[in-house]
């Protein structure tokens, strides 16, 4: 079958027309907060408003277009619509665009590097270093997130102790033992601040370069609790 070029050409422009709707939704700094939000596991309107520092009028006209965009879906619930990603593609899509921004962006650095001075003093542990040393039963890994966040989906094996509680239970800690705090991403600060607060009790703590949603794209064991 011979397609006529006009045909050809109307067929692309819907076709990249269809593209462009994903591009057009994650064209927002707020969308894509709450894309990292939502990576985490299920979320209201109302918690996702006061997590990103929206109004909730402001939350749900951008959670509205990412659910045109199919990239999140909804559920009502009594008073309260949950949102969640439409599944695991928008968590590879939401961190590809963070790989091609760190890769292609030299700001991305200026303004980490403003954020957070010299991280490396809090000497990093890639997903590789920790699977291998959880294997060996070498650390103890924290999840330092809220625990909602925790229960939807976590490390295998790692602890609850959000970044808010860890200062009153400092003395449940050893000092005999290795830690890792893990968070949303590499640009959550919970990681940090969890582990400046341990060393600052003569404990030995690392932060994981990468988030949850990082370690469960790679395929590792993850557990949930229902």
């Amino acid at each position: 079958m011979i397609i006529e070029a006009g045909a050809k050409r109307a067929f692309k422009d819907r076709l990249y027309g269809e593209f462009a709707r994903i591009g057009k939704a994650l064209a927002s700094p707020h969308r894509l907060e709450i894309l990292e939000v939502l990576a985490q596991g299920e979320r209201t309107v109302e918690s996702l408003a006061s997590e990103t520092g929206l109004s909730i009028a402001n939350a749900s006209r951008h959670l509205q277009q990412l659910r045109q965009a199919q990239l999140v879906l909804s559920r009502r619930e009594g008073l309260f619509v949950h949102y969640r990603l439409a599944g695991r593609e928008v968590v590879s899509l939401a961190v590809a665009l963070r790989h091609t921004a760190e890769q292609h962006l030299a700001e991305v650095d200026r303004v980490v590097h403003d954020f957070f001075g010299e991280r490396d003093d809090f000497e990093p542990v890639t997903p590789d270093e920790l699977a291998r040393r959880m294997t060996n039963n070498e650390v103890v890994v924290l999840d330092v997130r809220p625990e909602q966040e925790y229960a939807a989906g976590h490390i295998a094996g790692a602890h609850s102790v959000p970044v808010s509680d860890i200062s009153a239970r400092v003395a449940e800690f050893s000092d005999d033992k290795e830690y890792v705090a893990y968070c949303r991403g590499p640009y959550c600060v919970y990681a940090d601040d969890a582990v400046a607060v341990l060393r600052a009790h003569g404990l030995r703590a690392q932060r994981l370069t990468e988030g949850y949603p990082e370690w469960w794209l790679s395929g590792r064991p993850v557990r949930t609790i229902r």
